[in-house]
């Protein structure tokens, strides 16, 4: 048998696959540079301890007991190519020894910050309702059809959680001459200061928006955050735009509150996913609908291999991973987002 000195990464990046998240020239990179082994997520300890013993990478993230972790003396680094840390591990145990977790999920921030930016347009000038009405023949020509059109420019908008993806939100909406408001308790002032928006209150960040964006992950503090009560204190007509993890709110309360009139909504995510073709926000008027695709594009997709190199090779040159975020040992245990299942 031929020894092979390069260093061994598993490979268990559902959903994703090694094509999807590497251009061809990276994953020749890969190959050059690493054994890799293709292995089941839901069996990773069932590999031989010729495969686990030598591990140095893993590429996903699969579910790992403390006994799988104990035959892996070689493991330096968890990577996750799919954006939310999973609670499906010993994190103290990967803390103790020194394992890091990182993630890739900042590639999905630029992506998802410009089609809010697009909802919010739609929304607030009504795109979406205005083109149904010209395809079936019941367009409002001129100003008959701006009876509730707002502009962005000079509003309030409000946002919470300001990690990757709050601060991209904040830079799509720099010329729009906005006051932006931000929620995130993790966060110190001097930091969200430091970014050109106001440290406020969620109260303060729902009441006094035109437009309040929900862009945190879901944690043990945190789901069903917004419900009945937050919606109806939102001021009349606001938006209210959805596009991180549909557990931070009580979806039946929002599609209540659309409903009523009293605020317009976008979303990328929904409770269940896929959706039922009988869930009643299919026909909600005053909601736009996008099917958790905002940031999946395949440029979004490639760059996650890049970052997964890179970093692999500081690692292997004894540095830590500078590329991905890492996961905090504070507050990876409070994650409570769910993976997804389609890519």
């Amino acid at each position: 048998m031929i020894h092979d000195e390069r260093p061994l990464a598993i490979s268990a990046p559902e959903p994703r696959t090694l094509d999807l998240i590497f251009t061809a020239e990276a994953r020749k990179q890969l190959h050059a540079r690493y054994q890799i082994v293709e292995a089941d997520p839901e069996n990773i300890e069932g590999l031989g301890d010729d495969v686990l013993g030598k591990a140095r990478y893993i590429i996903g993230q699969p579910p790992l007991s403390a006994e799988t972790l104990a035959r892996m003396p070689a493991l330096r680094c968890v990577l996750n190519v799919e954006s939310n840390l999973i609670n499906n591990m010993p994190y103290e145990i990967l803390f103790q020894r020194g394992i890091h977790v990182v993630t890739t999920g900042q590639v999905f921030a630029e992506p998802v910050a410009e089609i809010g930016l697009g909802f919010a347009l739609s929304l607030a000038r009504g795109i979406v309702d205005a083109d149904v009405a010209f395809r079936e023949g019941r367009e409002l020509w001129g100003g008959e059809g701006n009876a509730s059109a707002r502009l962005i420019g000079g509003s309030e908008i409000g946002i919470i959680g300001f990690g990757d993806l709050g601060k991209a939100l904040r830079r799509v909406f720099s010329g729009f001459r906005a006051k932006v408001r931000v929620f995130d308790p993790w966060l110190p002032r001097s930091i969200l200061e430091e970014n050109g928006v106001e440290a406020a209150s969620l109260e303060e960040v729902v009441t006094r928006s035109d437009f309040v964006f929900v862009v945190a992950a879901v944690t043990s503090e945190n789901k069903g955050l917004l419900g009945a009560e937050a919606f109806a204190s939102m001021r009349p007509g606001a938006a209210f735009i959805l596009l991180s993890r549909a557990d931070v709110v009580d979806f039946d309360a929002l599609i209540s509150a659309v409903a009523s009139g009293h605020i317009v909504a976008a979303s990328d995510v929904y409770p269940q996913e896929p959706l039922p073709l009988d869930h009643p926000v299919r026909n909600l008027k005053g909601f736009i609908r996008s099917a958790h695709r905002a940031g999946a594009l395949d440029s979004a997709f490639k760059k996650m291999g890049g970052m997964v190199l890179e970093d692999m090779d500081l690692m292997d040159r004894g540095l830590p991973p500078m590329r991905c975020k890492r996961a905090e040992r504070e507050t990876v245990s409070r994650m409570r987002s769910k993976g997804v299942k389609i890519n």
